[in-house]
């Protein structure tokens, strides 16, 4: 279903370092808007991230599961980041790699 959610704030998101991510920027969106909606009787609050800035106040259409109206289409959780699996993934075959190179060479 479908209903107008509110924003309610806006916040710059400084890039920050991660070790899984090896200093590679994993989000480019740089700002979390927070907002509201009201579905069923009661209202909801989530968050998400944009690559622009909303004003507080600022309205827009907004999906959630008629079954559990919490659940939203810009939550930040429906979001998945492969990106950090991805750098374990080449940091996980780096050391695997070296072990394997330590155990032939004895």
């Amino acid at each position: 279903m479908e209903t107008e959610a509110r924003v309610t704030a806006c916040r710059y998101e400084f890039a920050r370092m991660n070790t899984f991510t090896l200093g590679i920027a994993a989000n480019t969106d740089k700002f979390t808007i927070s907002f509201t909606y009201y579905a069923h009787g009661r209202t909801y609050s989530d968050n998400f991230t944009s690559p622009v800035a909303r004003a507080q106040g600022d309205t827009f259409s907004v999906s959630y599961n008629a079954l559990n109206p919490r659940q939203n289409t810009k939550s930040a959780s429906n979001s998945t980041n492969t990106s950090e699996l991805f750098a374990l993934g080449i940091v996980g075959y780096i050391l695997l790699s070296i072990l394997f190179l330590t155990m032939v060479r004895d």
